[in-house]
């Protein structure tokens, strides 16, 4: 059953066209259903409209992929640019989606022990106590999963890759019936059946309508990839098991790196498994996955009619889209009417501002960022100069070597920008045979430099951050024994290469070191904002573990995930903001059990307001610049599930207020009850727990609703505090508020006013960050502000 898939990017894939005649995939969009209607009925109507640009009946049925019925209204047919410019033109049509070159990548147990929820260690009926029992943080998060019931009764959809049913993370040993509530199927295909759905995966399916028409007829020979719900990949097994995983004891990766117990933050949870996303065939010369919108847009229909409760989307594009033309997008907000929380990956596009996928209001966008634990080696040069660097490669040197510098072993021909980078066949093995290489990272895979050193008879490498990488360290499963280093420690290497005429160095193992300080630190790669689609909305909107993190792996593709590597891995370390989105949306479950009555927007601002701001320093969360993260990088902070069950506070936003919002950005006519007011309020006055404006050149009044949900504190006054951006004043009106009940609401503005005598020390376009909350004596309901002058 072993199946070869390399590093994961989901490309949104086109259909080229070539003239006016040629046929390609494009969504017909109408917002929301009109009325009830039959699920047939819906079909037909959809029929009905492709009818009217097509010559035939049977053209018509044939040309049609999906008919989007459950709660999306729409349809994905094949069609000429001509047939679709008549459709975009119709009544009831608000947009017509061509699926054109944009590119989706997938976004890929230590991590819930860090943010605070550790279980207890139990060996029969004793219970072994850990010996930080003490620590205030894990008695809250012990008692916090025992209120949750450790996510019993919630179902998350997951949209991925597909699912390895035999992992023991979706075991179902103890589980009750399957949820009544539950409308979904197990749907068959190659190498699954029936039996691999269970109590824990209680629903699969698969869509490759949509890659077939791109691709042709499947083949799983050429596709490398199974024609049903099993991964070929591991990226969905990865999420999957991160968000809801079983607790598996004694897992690791490599032969013992992250020895521990494997654990999903809410593991009594229900896994629905939505495979939309698929191997690259071998035709192919860039290798990968891809992800079609068409398809995606069919899994977020049918999760919705299935009955999920949690939607987690570790997928996004690399070009912002604009919400009409976002598949995902789309279907988070007909999820979110359902009350379905829709959780979504930020992207790896950092540092870079401006980067980040799945900006829109109605999902909770998820950046990466480090936990506490790191794979300690150690690297030795020849003239005494030793520093602890990262490693999780099983592959050991027992003596020193030669050391070069790739730059200088590189054979004629490769382009100056790209001779340290390592990259396949650049190497001369004459040079390199018996040798520790230093290669750089820029251009080119983390893994395959590995592989290229060990292809030109290298015996170890020294993989070198970039400044753009600043101290953020992935662990990867190279070929050769590996020591992952800082561009301050590459400068040294540097020198040393070039003083001395016979360099050597030795490459130590790495060993799990836990209570790695400072963290948690802010990624390189993570997404940063500001928002492009509409800078109004502030976003990410939080972050969470994403940088080597142990979860559940395919037992048909390798831990490196190159098909020269022949090694199976039950457990693997993988990195991203894929590894992050399901963090949040196991918190999300938890809170969801807790909480089932709140809101899409309830659980949002709970996790935005209760969030970190601080390492476990006590100092502001770093950037890898060193300098203190701002909201575009973490947004409201570290996510801290115990603390987001009693915010005290919440940021309140219904479906309407959604569809309010949309009508400031163009994203209207939705749906069909709903019409845009003559005079439309500005974006930055949706009810959203953080701040973002844009160009201000005068005093903008921001208006706010909050809802006390105090836990069992009926009666609460709390206090406004600001810290203003600079080059701006904060002031609230009133300053003070004051509750009798839980479930009472209470309005105020927020006042944003140009300082004039600061007005030289901010250059305009350039944004500033700050803070405002609201305090009593049991809560601080905190909010990130973003600011640029005009």
């Amino acid at each position: 059953m072993k199946l070869t898939s390399l590093v994961p990017l989901l490309f949104l894939v086109p259909l080229l066209t070539s003239c006016s005649e040629q046929k390609q995939v494009y969504i017909v969009y109408f917002g929301e259903h009109k009325g009830d209607k039959a699920l047939h009925e819906i079909e037909e109507h959809h029929h009905s409209y492709l009818q009217s640009v097509k010559e035939s009946e049977e053209e018509a049925k044939s040309s049609l992929l999906y008919s989007y019925k459950h709660s999306i209204n729409g349809f994905a047919a094949e069609l000429t640019p001509d047939e679709a410019s008549k459709l975009e033109k119709m009544e009831e049509v608000i947009s017509v989606i061509e699926s054109h070159p944009r590119k989706y990548e997938t976004h890929t147990t230590r991590s819930w022990e860090f943010v605070g929820l550790k279980e207890e260690e139990t060996d029969g009926d004793e219970v072994q106590r850990p010996k930080n029992d003490v620590d205030d943080r894990f008695r809250v998060g012990r008692k916090f999963l025992k209120q949750a019931k450790h996510g019993n009764g919630i179902i998350v959809g997951v949209l991925d890759s597909g699912v390895w049913p035999e992992s023991k993370s979706f075991s179902d040993k103890g589980m009750g019936p399957v949820p009544e509530s539950w409308k979904g199927i197990c749907q068959t295909g190659i190498a699954f059946n029936s039996s691999h759905c269970n109590r824990k995966i209680i629903g699969a399916r698969y869509y490759v309508k949509g890659y077939e028409k791109y691709y042709g007829a499947f083949n799983v020979t050429a596709n490398r990839d199974f024609l049903s719900p099993r991964d070929p990949d591991g990226h969905g097994s990865h999420t999957a098991s991160t968000a809801v995983g079983r607790r598996v004891k004694g897992a690791s990766a490599l032969g013992g790196f992250a020895m521990g117990s494997a654990s999903g933050g809410a593991p009594l949870a229900r896994l629905a498994v939505y495979k939309a996303c698929w191997a690259k065939p071998n035709q192919e010369k860039v290798d990968g996955n891809v992800c079609l919108q068409e398809d995606m847009l069919a899994a977020i229909d049918d999760a919705i009619g299935d009955g999920v409760h949690v939607i987690s989307v570790s997928i996004g594009t690399t070009d912002p889209l604009p919400y009409s033309q976002d598949g995902i997008a789309i279907g988070a907000l007909h999820a979110v009417k359902r009350n379905i929380v829709v959780a979504a990956s930020a992207g790896n596009s950092g540092p870079k501002p401006g980067t980040l996928s799945n900006p829109a209001p109605w999902i909770i966008t998820v950046g990466a960022s480090t936990l506490d634990r790191a794979f300690v080696g150690g690297l030795v040069l020849g003239n005494g100069y030793t520093v602890k660097t990262e490693s999780i490669t099983a592959f050991k040197m027992d003596k020193f070597a030669p050391l070069v510098y790739a730059a200088n072993v590189a054979v004629p021909g490769i382009a100056l920008n790209n001779t340290s980078q390592c990259l396949p066949n650049s190497l001369k093995p004459e040079l390199v045979n018996g040798k520790v290489v230093l290669c750089l990272r820029g251009a080119g895979s983390r893994i395959g430099k590995g592989m290229e050193v060990k292809r030109a008879g290298g015996v170890g490498m020294i993989l070198g951050n970039s400044l753009a990488n600043g101290n953020e360290i992935p662990s990867d499963s190279h070929f050769v024994a590996t020591a992952a280093v800082t561009p301050t420690v590459v400068e040294k290497i540097l020198d040393y290469i070039k003083i001395d005429k016979n360099p050597i160095a030795f490459i130590k193992p790495g060993t799990t070191v836990y209570k790695n300080q400072p963290a948690p630190l802010m990624t390189g790669f993570s997404s940063r904002g500001p928002n492009v689609v509409d800078p109004n909305i502030l976003k990410p909107d939080i972050t969470a573990p994403g940088l080597n993190i142990l979860a559940a792996w395919s037992g048909a593709d390798s831990p490196s995930k190159l098909w020269v590597d022949q090694r199976v891995a039950d457990y693997n370390i993988y990195t991203g903001t894929s590894m992050s989105c399901p963090h949040v949306s196991g918190a999300i479950a938890l809170l969801k059990a807790i909480h089932p009555k709140w809101s899409s927007a309830a659980i949002r601002s709970a996790l935005m307001t209760t969030a970190w701001m601080t390492n476990d320093e006590k100092k502001p969360i770093q950037d890898i610049s060193g300098l203190p993260a701002n909201p575009f990088a973490l947004g409201s902070g570290h996510f801290r599930p115990t603390k987001a069950a009693d915010p005290g506070l919440v940021y309140d936003a219904s479906y309407r207020a959604y569809l309010l919002y949309g009508c400031s950005v163009g994203f209207t006519n939705i749906d069909p009850t709903f019409k845009c007011p003559s005079k439309i309020p500005p974006g930055y006055n949706l009810n959203y727990p953080s701040i973002s404006i844009p160009n201000l050149n005068r005093t903008v009044t921001v208006k706010r609703t909050v809802t006390n949900v105090g836990n069992g504190n009926s009666t609460s006054t709390y206090i406004f505090s600001a810290r203003s951006p600079l080059g701006v004043s904060v002031k609230a009106k009133p300053s003070v508020l004051s509750f009798n009940r839980i479930g009472q609401k209470k309005r105020f503005k927020i006042m944003v006013t140009v300082r004039m005598d600061k007005m030289n020390v901010t250059e305009k376009g350039q944004y500033q960050f700050g803070w405002f909350s609201w305090t009593d004596k049991y809560h601080v309901v905190r909010s990130p502000i973003a600011i640029s002058l005009a």
